[in-house]
């Protein structure tokens, strides 16, 4: 028995070595293929980044943000204007229903309803914009008779938010310790002042951080709006209904194929403004979601 253990000890050891050597060698491929993505996805950003602030900083005029756009010209002050109410309306009109959904799929897990709003939110998430526009330019446009105007684009732009704010409205408040819920039942708290007392203020900061992140993406949305806002050379006189209204990406995707440099100057500024945009909506983001998990960690800490 001796000798037949010594006899296989080389072999057992020489095919020890060539496993540590095949699991180096696939560690070190593995984070070389990860530099080389994050490399290229690095690049990528950094491009396009340089391209829009070199070019929109060039276009970018008093005149710009001032005055309104005429013809292919002008400024931008009725798309500035446009884009802020598009997208503040439609976060508006999808945070209400999109938490709601959240804290009754985080709290209400075993709901009849919550397979059903489940699914419901993948299948929104995964609809084309545009087929959201044909939609809204079905019922709400040409249907109910609105035309092209504010309620149309903002209710569409609701409709492709609301599952954004719903899956991280479910994720931050399953997070909250159940510890506190505990606490707050033992306390003789019911329902819904555990969940509206404890748990919604206790995530807020991640429920923030998925309106942010859905308000980024109402703003450059530009499929939806060109079937339901339209769009307005003048400034939004108050109407809801039946009247068209600017919005930034309208003018990058119309001016740019312009053959005038004065078009691609605002399709330019256009850019830099909607880059600006959903960079500051994502750094706030960032900050309310470090503040979430720099919050959770104190707590598991204690």
């Amino acid at each position: 028995m001796g000798a037949t253990a010594t006899e296989f000890r080389p072999a057992s050891v020489h095919a020890s070595r060539a496993h540590v050597i095949r699991r180096h060698l696939f560690t070190y491929l593995g984070w070389g293929l990860s530099a080389l993505a994050f490399l290229l996805l690095g690049s990528a950003t950094v491009w396009i980044l340089v391209t829009v602030f070199h070019r929109g900083f060039s276009a970018l005029t008093f005149k710009v943000i001032t005055q309104v756009t005429v013809g292919t010209g002008g400024g931008l002050l009725n798309a500035i204007e446009g884009t802020a109410l598009l997208a503040f309306g439609g976060i508006l009109l999808a945070v209400p229903p999109g938490l709601a959904a959240g804290i009754y799929l985080a709290e209400f897990d075993d709901g009849l309803l919550a397979p059903l709003i489940r699914f419901l939110v993948d299948v929104l998430v995964g609809v084309p914009s545009i087929v959201i526009g044909y939609f809204g330019y079905v019922t709400m446009v040409v249907d109910i008779g609105w035309k092209f105007s504010l309620a149309a684009g903002s209710i569409a732009l609701a409709i492709i938010a609301l599952p954004y704010i719903c899956r991280t409205s479910e994720m931050a408040i399953r997070q909250v310790p159940n510890g506190l819920r505990e606490a707050a039942y033992a306390l003789g708290a019911g329902d819904a002042r555990v969940v509206m007392g404890i748990c919604v203020p206790v995530a807020l900061p991640g429920i923030l951080t998925g309106i942010l992140l859905a308000l980024a993406i109402a703003v450059g949305e530009t499929a939806p709006l060109i079937y339901t806002a339209g769009w307005s050379s003048f400034l939004w006189t108050g109407h809801l209904t039946n009247e068209p209204i600017g919005y930034l990406t309208y003018a990058i995707w119309a001016f740019i194929t312009e053959p005038f440099a004065g078009a691609h100057a605002l399709a330019y500024a256009a850019a830099l403004f909607v880059t600006l945009f959903v960079l500051v909506i994502g750094v706030a983001a960032r900050l309310l979601f470090d503040e979430n998990a720099g919050w959770r960690r104190r707590g598991q800490e204690r």
